[in-house]
């Protein structure tokens, strides 16, 4: 009769730990970001709507502030900057290739394309332009299809996201366009921002604001004039409504229905550089939103503890800004990889075992341990 009120407090204590791990699952938040600044760090921006947001480091990875950095979320065209870290090494910017039907197969209705014409030859580069310029899925599927196909392409991003320790990711389509169970996160694209700071050939590309594309192929079989492109990322290129932001490097940005507007920008000033990502604003604009994040970074220089570190910490952006960025005929190395991490310990991020709700639970079944033994002593009296 002694043992059972001994098994079932231990019974407890157990239950009390085990619920415990559980709820430590990714996920759970931490305190908000501006309890992690200094006494001399500016205000986080007000208005901020976005679902998840980071600003990071794009030298040293460190995470100077974020919001639940990840929440799985529809990244849209972002996406093409996985796309691009896994494919643009592969193939030389020069190599010449002709578009077959086979080549647009699957493309998603009413994704944006940039004019690639079946029967017509394209140099790499110029395919590259059309998927960072104007986020052309045409340009996607083709360079797909020179690297084995779709499926292949796919199977090859998820790859390349898990060397980079991009766990929030999950990849069902090469360009972003909407398809069931395909997510990503502000943290997972800032990752593939810094890694594509990397590459030279990635930067040139994504700071690129105007280009000249070749015209496809006329009825008569002349090829067409060739005619200009320009980046729809408007803190590069500006418009009547958004002024360019100083220093803009670029990268991606990304819209459609069930994403929202999403966007990784990344900005140099002096000798710094910074990555912000901005997902899903509920209100105003996202580049709005970027902006007054990449305000409050170079404002908080030295001045604010870092939240956390961009993955792999290998990664040493050789390019910073796109003055030194040339691509060239051959293909461009690839970023220095790294075997796959943990992520950041601020908002929505992944917690330590010894978290304040693991000591929590430890402590209870401590309690019932001790319980326990009181319960058994006081039995072994009567």
């Amino acid at each position: 009769m002694i043992i059972r009120p001994i098994v079932r407090s231990l019974c407890a204590g157990a239950m009390v730990l085990a619920a415990s791990i559980v709820f430590i699952a990714p996920g759970v938040a931490s305190p908000p970001p501006d309890q992690h600044r200094a006494p001399r760090a500016p205000a986080l921006p007000e208005g901020l709507s976005a679902l998840s947001w980071v600003v990071a480091d794009a030298t040293t990875g460190d995470v100077l502030a974020s919001r639940a950095p990840h929440m799985h979320l529809p990244p849209a065209s972002t996406l093409k900057t996985l796309f691009a870290l896994t494919v643009l090494p592969k193939l030389p910017a020069e190599k010449l290739h002709t578009v077959v039907p086979a080549d647009l197969a699957g493309l998603g209705a009413g994704s944006s394309q940039v004019g690639v014409e079946e029967g017509s030859a394209y140099r790499v580069a110029d395919l590259w332009r059309g998927v960072f310029l104007r986020s052309g899925g045409d340009a996607v599927h083709v360079l797909a299809a020179m690297n084995g196909g779709v499926q292949k392409t796919i199977a090859d991003m998820r790859q390349r996201a898990a060397q980079l320790g991009a766990d929030d990711t999950r990849v069902m389509s090469p360009d972003g366009y909407d398809a069931p169970g395909q997510y990503s996160s502000a943290y997972d694209l800032a990752l593939f921002g810094r890694a594509g700071l990397a590459d030279p050939a990635f930067a040139q590309y994504c700071s690129t604001a105007v280009a000249s594309f070749p015209g496809g192929v006329e009825s008569d079989g002349r090829v067409g004039s060739s005619f200009e492109i320009q980046n729809t990322n408007r803190l590069l290129t500006g418009t009547k409504d958004v002024d360019p932001y100083p220093g803009l490097i670029g990268i991606k940005n990304g819209y459609t229905t069930l994403a929202g507007n999403t966007l990784i920008a990344a900005a140099h000033r002096g000798n710094r550089t910074l990555i912000v990502t901005v997902m899903n604003p509920q209100a105003g604009s996202v580049y709005e939103e970027a902006r007054s994040l990449l305000d409050w970074g170079f404002a908080a220089d030295d001045k604010v503890q870092p939240v956390g570190a961009l993955r792999p910490a290998g990664v040493n952006p050789a390019v910073l800004h796109p003055a030194n960025a040339k691509p060239t005929a051959e293909a461009a190395p690839q970023p220095a990889q790294a075997p796959p991490v943990g992520g950041t310990s601020h908002s929505g991020a992944r917690e330590g075992f010894m978290s304040p709700i693991n000591l929590a639970a430890v402590g209870a079944l401590l309690i019932s341990l001790v319980g326990s033994l009181w319960l058994l002593r006081r039995r072994m009296r009567r």
